[in-house]
Parts: C-alpha cells; structure tokens; sequence
C-alpha cells in the first residue's frame, strides 16, 4: 500500500525527506509500504515505523533501529532530522490507530462491533453476550482481559484492549475467518491511550465505575472523564457507526448519570438502561440468590422469561441485565436471550467454582479493586452458613490507595483474611502487604 494511502486519515505536522509536496498527501516520493510497525525490533525492509511514547521506554529513541532495519519511513510526534521520510504528527499513538485502520482496509467499518466498558463485570459480561451471539449461530468473535478467541481458536492476550495496530490485525483476522460480530473489553486505558482509535463501534455497554487505576489517572474525576469519551466524544468523532446504541448499569451512580447525559445526546430510544427495578427498560423481579446461583425473571420491553444462572451474587445479575440488554438491541427472541445466559456455567477466575472432596464451598476470584471484593464477599456472607475464609493479595506498581480499603473490606466481611503476595512487580512483596494490613487493623479496632 502506498504511503499517501496510508496516511489517508492522518493530519500530518509537517514532512521532512521528500520532494516538493502538491498536496497534503501527495508525497514525492511515495514508497510501497509492506508492513506497519511499533517496535523498531520488529521492523522489515519497507516498512513504516511508528515511533510512540510507552510506559517504561519512548519509541522515539529507537528511529536509528528502525532506519537501520530497512523501515522506508518514520511517523513522529517531536521534530527528527534523518536522512529518510519523516512525517510529524501530533499525537503517533492516534495516527497509529488510523493508518492500520487503513493497513488492514478498515476491518471495524464490516464487523458488528460490541464495545463493553467499566470497572468491574466486563469479562463475565463479554463471556454472556458471547453465548447470547452464539446461541443463535452467530459467528462472534471475543477480545479481553483473559484472551481473545474466534472459530474454535484461542490466543493469549497481553492486555484487556491491544495496541491499535495489533487491534486492527485482530479484527482482520477475525473478519477473515468469517466472524461477523465481535465483543470487545474496552479498558480505561485503552480510550485514553487511543488504542481504540478509529474502531467504528455498534454498540456499547457500561457496567460501573469505581476506584480503580489511579496510579494512571490521578483521580476518580480523570478516570470518569476517561470512560464517558467512549460514550460522547468518539461517536462525535466518526469512530461509532450511525445509529449506536448503548446499554447501561442503572444500578451504578455514575451509569445513572451516563444515561441522563446519552438521553440529551443521542436521544432517549438508542439508550436501554438495565436494572434491578421496574422502570428500566431491562430489569429483574422474583430473584433469590444463593451459593449455587440466581434465578428469578428478566422484563424486558418485549416480554419477560424466568432463568436460573450458576452465577453468584447481585454483581452478576446486573452483568446478566446488561446481557440480556444486548440480545434486546439485536432483536434475540427472548427464548434464545435465556438459553445464553443460562449457558454460561462459569467464567474463569470469576467467582468461579472449585470441585473438591471436602464438601466445602471453594472460590477462586479476580477481585483487585475494594468494590470487586466488596461484591464478591458480600455474596457469599449473604448466603453463607458457615465462616467464610479469604485469601487475598495486591499487585505491585498499581494504585496504592486501595490496599488498605481492600484489606478494610476483607476484614469486615470475613471471619478469617489471609493477607498474600500477588505479583508485586517491582515492589517489596511486605510493603504491599503492610499496606493492606493497616487497613485491615483499622477494621478490627473499629
């Protein structure tokens, strides 16, 4: 593909190492580009690099590497004087977005694209709409925190949202496989960093907001800003098709206001709220939770239909709603929408099931944020008979501020808390647990 196609999308700052230019894209010359490139290690002959600033190491002191390894040309967002095609830009990481959106011939723009954010519940939610899609012999692909799969194939994911460009590869694969919809964890980070840019999104879910990657965003102010452009900013910016439609939590604080702000936005009809009580356009009624499951009734504008789920706890009959949400959007009988939800048996690491001989009840668990384990507790001390007994720990290199609130939590709820290392990362495992076990003593003393 030609350079000028590539950049089709891109505003560039200036060009350096060409001819005289006749246009904003009319580049003299303009190189046969072969591959796209982030990482000057990865580059071949003929290749474009994109040089973008990570967390531990800035793609810009790499150019050298990545000229040297035959990249036909250089993509920045500083002034760089080499003897080659340069184009500045003002932010690479979104110029990335846009020009493999262009490499991989705009793959979101031919898929049904389900885009599913919030703190906690994106998983267990992607895992039901996936058998909700499924179900009626829909060809869906998933990519999230735990992998991303597609016709029977599994592959190992690094983060909840890839790079742009591998995000982009991700999409053609799957369009190439014959997957016509897929569902996509969306993770602050992400919408932030633009690795979603230019993914052009059908439908878009919110779960809940709460404390979570402040290490990253400073604030609960700067992480909520970061999830509503998902929602406001990019539909206005071309990267949602017409006609997106949004299912949000009403049981969460923030996904009240989000819908208030969508209603003014994009109009009442192309937003469903899901909740527990009557006046949602999704929401549950004649519910009984215990340590096997929930079963109840889900309303929804076409009807309603009893289920029972193996799933545990309120956190996930709202995952369920915001489910059921989805398969309302697409038009799924009600019958079809029941049969997916009640095929998902468990979701790895999800207050997921362990077998055992003992006769116990045994749970493993991916809670990393005071609401998380808040929730995941809180189910099990509401149908418990017996004492419950946590072990929990930490990640390093993440927000402090919540290890004491967890351990706070843990202590409360418990009737005995196992205070352990998580992957510390860099960071002295003891300090981590120190941490956590002050908030636990401010409990007990309490």
């Amino acid at each position: 593909m030609k350079l000028s196609s590539l950049l089709k999308t891109v505003t560039p700052v200036s060009f350096s190492g060409t001819g005289p230019t006749a246009g904003q894209f009319s580049l003299s010359p303009d190189p046969e580009i072969g591959s796209v490139h982030y990482r000057a290690q990865d580059v071949k002959p003929g290749g474009l690099f994109v040089a973008i600033k990570g967390f531990a190491a800035d793609g810009h002191d790499f150019i050298d590497e990545a000229l040297a390894r035959g990249a036909s040309a250089i993509v920045t967002q500083k002034p760089v004087i080499k003897k080659s095609i340069i184009i500045e830009v003002k932010n690479t990481r979104n110029a990335l977005g846009a020009i493999s959106d262009q490499f991989y011939s705009n793959p979101s723009e031919k898929l049904f694209l389900i885009g599913i954010t919030g703190t906690n519940g994106k998983t267990t939610t992607a895992f039901l709409v996936e058998h909700l899609l499924s179900e009626v012999g829909i060809k869906v692909g998933v990519i999230g925190t735990l992998n991303y799969r597609y016709s029977g194939k599994t592959f190992q994911n690094p983060m909840t949202t890839p790079e742009s460009y591998d995000l982009q590869k991700i999409l053609a694969e799957m369009l190439k496989s014959g997957i016509t919809h897929v569902v996509m964890e969306v993770s602050s980070h992400a919408i932030d960093l633009d690795r979603i840019c230019n993914c052009r999104f059908n439908l878009l879910v919110f779960t809940n907001l709460t404390q979570d990657h402040l290490d990253y965003h400073g604030d609960m102010n700067s992480y909520w800003s970061c999830k509503k452009r998902l929602f406001t900013q990019l539909p206005d910016h071309g990267s949602a098709k017409n006609g997106v439609s949004a299912v949000i939590n009403h049981n969460d604080e923030k996904g009240r206001e989000l819908i208030k702000l969508l209603e003014k936005s994009i109009g009442k009809p192309s937003v469903l709220s899901a909740g527990f009580s009557n006046g949602n356009s999704i929401w549950a009624k004649d519910i009984t939770h215990d340590l096997t499951g929930i079963t109840g009734n889900v309303v929804t504008p076409a009807g309603s239909f009893e289920f029972k789920s193996p799933l545990v706890g309120k956190h996930n009959l709202e995952n369920i709603l915001c489910a059921a949400g989805v398969g309302v959007v697409l038009n799924l009988t009600l019958d079809s929408i029941k049969r997916g939800i009640q095929a998902v048996c468990a979701v790895p690491g999800r207050l997921e099931s362990i077998p055992n001989n003992i006769n116990r009840f045994v749970y493993v668990d991916y809670a990393h944020t005071p609401d998380a384990l808040e929730n995941v507790l809180s189910a099990l001390k509401f149908s418990a008979t017996g004492r419950i007994i946590c072990v929990f720990g930490c990640g390093g290199n993440r927000d402090k501020t919540k290890r004491p609130l967890m351990g706070q939590t843990a202590a409360r709820l418990c009737d005995l808390t196992v205070i352990t290392s998580d992957n510390p990362r860099t960071e002295p495992p003891m300090e981590i647990i120190e941490q956590i076990v002050q908030g636990a003593k401010k409990t007990i003393s309490n």
